[in-house]
């Protein structure tokens, strides 16, 4: 894909995001999600933080967190989801369907990746059935490399996940079967809900009924 079409499909999937938000009632704000610890305002404030933390909030925020991004990341998260109402959350995400922004070192397809993985944490743990498109879920798919996944920290020894709706195969051991967009969530160390995996190693990677 041109840098113009990613940049659609990250406008498309923000907008696709709001949209299944503005659809939420109270409860479902607050519901957990695959994010251990975090409710849905809790991972909206992290899909939105990159548009309204000046840099200075970041620069104190990072100080506090002793460097640790992922300290910061939270404490941010759980700050700004205490302070600011679902309506503000929803709307800063309407305001930068279109925003430029990239994670530090990456760039167009790793901001998809994060509003693609940070959705799913949501959808998946509502119970609700939204596909992530093929062609913005192979592009997702593409980013993942060994040192993705041990920064989140996914356990894949002796696995080999493959999808069952697209060609997409990962490591190499006992078969680990699923959507690709669940596959995904498995290599970004989450635990998913009952039935969306099959294979021996499935209760492995799976929340507990």
């Amino acid at each position: 894909m041109t840098d113009t079409q990613v940049r659609r499909a990250v406008a498309a999937e923000r907008t696709e995001l709001a949209e299944l938000l503005a659809g939420l009632d109270a409860a479902g704000w607050d519901a957990p999600t695959l994010c251990a610890g975090w409710r849905v305002r809790e991972v909206v404030a992290h899909i939105t933080m990159p548009y309204r933390l000046s840099s200075a909030r970041f620069t104190l925020g990072m100080l506090a967190a002793f460097g640790n991004f992922n300290r910061m990341a939270d404490r941010t998260a759980r700050m700004d989801a205490a302070t600011l109402s679902t309506s503000d959350l929803l709307k800063s995400l309407w305001d930068n369907v279109d925003h430029p922004w990239r994670p530090p070192g990456g760039g167009l397809s790793n901001a998809l990746s994060h509003d693609v993985i940070h959705g799913l944490d949501i959808t998946v743990a509502l119970g609700l059935d939204r596909r992530v498109p093929e062609d913005r879920m192979r592009l997702v798919l593409d980013t993942i490399e060994p040192r993705t996944v041990k920064l989140f920290g996914a356990k894949l020894g002796g696995v080999e996940l493959r999808a069952d709706d697209l060609d997409f195969r990962y490591g190499s051991g006992t078969v680990l079967s699923g959507s690709a967009q669940d596959l995904l969530l498995v290599l970004c160390g989450r635990k998913l809900p009952p039935g969306h995996l099959t294979g021996e190693p499935a209760e492995r990677f799976t929340v507990p009924g």
